[in-house]
């Protein structure tokens, strides 16, 4: 399935139009770029990163909120942007989960659900302009999801160096 962008029109002017192929580059990377040999099952780098601890699925995170601002500039409206936001919070939340996660980002693909979705909002003709407004909102929310994750792991890491080897119950 291809996810190529619409082709540019007045409804999306050429340099965002080539800002979107920037996107859907970097999502099929993401997502999909290579093939398991003898199948059609398609992967691509966010389950790799995710088998590094904390580090890849942080990464991952980042590189989907890069997407998700540039789709953002671009006419996706304040709805598509917050949906677009929980897809790539479930992929970071359960991602991060031993073992799980890792089945689960080799099939919940969700830069290739933002592109789809974006592509839908473009061919309904809602191009919204440049979403400006909602660049606050999704920053301090990644800001939150990071301080979060940051936090479980102190926690983590405090409560194992307290009671590591004790018998703490």
């Amino acid at each position: 399935m291809s996810l190529k962008m619409p082709p540019t029109s007045a409804a999306t002017p050429p340099e965002a139009d080539q800002r979107l192929r920037w996107v859907e580059s970097v999502a099929r990377l993401m997502d999909s770029q290579f093939t398991l040999p003898g199948t059609r099952f398609r992967f691509g780098l966010d389950p790799i990163l995710g088998l590094i601890p904390v580090v890849g699925d942080l990464t991952s995170m980042a590189i989907s909120g890069a997407l998700l601002l540039t789709m953002m500039r671009h006419g996706a409206s304040g709805s598509l942007v917050v949906r677009m936001a929980l897809n790539i919070l479930l992929d970071t939340i359960v991602g991060a989960i031993p073992v799980l996660g890792n089945i689960f980002d080799f099939a919940y693909k969700a830069n290739d659900r933002n592109v789809r979705l974006l592509r839908r909002h473009y061919a309904e003709g809602k191009y919204q302009g440049s979403g400006k407004g909602l660049l606050a909102v999704v920053l301090v929310g990644m800001l939150v999801v990071f301080g979060l994750i940051a936090w479980g792991l102190w926690a983590a890491t405090a409560w194992l160096w307290h009671y590591g080897g004790q018998n703490w119950w």
